[in-house]
């Protein structure tokens, strides 16, 4: 009985913010090529997802090592749609990297191309990768946004964090940016048949950003190890 009455609720509401992101969506042409407003739609739709159910707690940590007025590549580990509303929990404006398949699932596909995502084709690495490197340049340093990105490039079956691929790294050295690793627990929410616990608890965890210096000085693969390491460090220590 929960899990109907939660997904009846999220649907009105998906449908509501919907609605409104379609309002708001033509000032980002007018007078917020940040598209602040539409990422405020994402933020609060996501906002509803986990503060629906009373028995559900999301804990943040590490907010302390954010700077909002800064612009990172924001690299987190990946085991669930349930990743994306998590990270809007952070203070910053960005814009995801996904693979364009997702644009066909109702709702999810809209706000991802009103959000102004980049949206890369499965079947072709090559083009992929050139897409991340310029679309992801124009939100870095033209537009000033973030850009999130899930290094596994596929979600992780066990939980446990998987090998990265060197894209989202050789962003932040091409874009002279800060790397900002986001650790995230408890997107494994969704059970079989898509049933939900009363109770369940999530963590999001933003560890200390690596500095554009660090990022300039260092080779991309000890770059994506050593970030990788300090993220598998950061999970095992979350209860």
């Amino acid at each position: 009985m929960f899990t109907i009455l939660y997904y009846i609720i999220i649907l009105v509401a998906v449908t509501i913010f919907l609605i409104a992101t379609l309002l708001v969506w033509p000032l980002s042409f007018i007078c917020d090529p940040q598209r602040k407003a539409v990422h405020a739609m994402s933020r609060g739709i996501s906002m509803v997802f986990f503060r629906t159910p009373p028995c559900w707690k999301t804990r943040v940590e590490g907010l302390e090592n954010i700077d909002p007025k800064a612009v990172y590549v924001i690299v987190l580990n990946h085991r669930s749609m349930v990743d994306i509303p998590m990270l809007y929990w952070t203070p910053l404006n960005f814009r995801w990297v996904s693979k364009k398949y997702v644009t066909r699932l109702p709702f999810i596909g809209q706000y991802l191309m009103l959000h102004g995502d980049i949206l890369i084709p499965e079947n072709n690495p090559r083009e992929a990768i050139k897409m991340i490197m310029e679309k992801g340049q124009m939100w870095l340093k033209k537009t000033g946004v973030s850009v999130a990105i899930f290094p596994e490039g596929t979600r992780s079956k066990t939980g446990e964090i998987q090998r990265f691929k060197p894209t989202a790294f050789a962003l932040a050295k091409e874009a002279g940016v800060p790397i900002l690793p986001v650790v995230l627990s408890g997107s494994d929410v969704v059970g079989k048949r898509g049933k939900l616990p009363w109770k369940h608890n999530f963590t999001v965890k933003v560890l200390e950003p690596v500095s554009a210096q660090e990022v300039a000085a260092k080779e991309t693969k000890q770059l994506m190890d050593e970030v990788r390491e300090r993220m598998i460090e950061a999970r095992k220590k979350i209860q």
